[in-house]
């Protein structure tokens, strides 16, 4: 049995899920991002219960096709931006398509209709949440960040953090009061 879990979107994550788990007497086969694989169904009063102390959390069970289809979409875009950017040989939308499998116009007209954007500017939020990370972090030049984040160059990632929040990266990094967004928030 395969459950599908919003809002699960880094191992910190993966950790507590677990341990929620196992807390409950359920030991899970594998827990990845967005979905938990259990050898048997558990039982209604279990999954409601299950229910209940993830919600505690800020996470939640996901139930119909088009929830369960944007959260892989998420899921997707936030390990590709926190984890391996970089590495992306290919456009955003043929890495989704071959991903989950599925045409991708149809992700992204589902995507819109229920997010009310584009994966377009969905990735583009969390690359520019990345790159203020990094910013405050202090441990990488702004071309630095550029490369990582695989900009084409450190005038396109300016341009586009300014279209995004207003400021430039070096306004931003002087800024006395900083205030990121949560990744499950954008």
């Amino acid at each position: 049995m395969k459950l599908y879990i919003k809002n699960m979107v880094c191992g910190r994550c993966k950790m507590v899920v677990k341990s929620i788990f196992e807390i409950m007497g359920i030991i899970p086969l594998s827990v990845e991002l967005g979905v938990v694989e259990l050898e048997n169904d558990i039982q209604d009063v279990e999954k409601q219960e299950l229910l209940k102390k993830l919600r505690a959390i800020g996470i939640d069970l996901i139930d119909d096709k088009k929830s369960k289809t944007i959260d892989k979409i998420k899921t997707l875009i936030i390990d590709l931006v926190q984890n391996k950017n970089n590495d992306l040989k290919i456009n955003l939308s043929d890495y989704i398509s071959q991903e989950l499998h599925q045409d991708y116009n149809t992700l992204s007209n589902l995507f819109s209709e229920v997010e009310n954007t584009t994966i377009e500017k969905y990735f583009m939020n969390q690359k520019i949440e990345k790159v203020k990370e990094l910013i405050i972090y202090d441990e990488l030049s702004l071309s630095e960040i550029a490369y990582s984040l695989n900009y084409s160059s450190v005038s396109h990632l300016s341009n586009q953090f300014k279209k995004i929040t207003g400021f430039s990266p070096t306004y931003f990094k002087n800024l006395k009061y900083i205030k990121r967004r949560q990744i499950e928030d954008l």
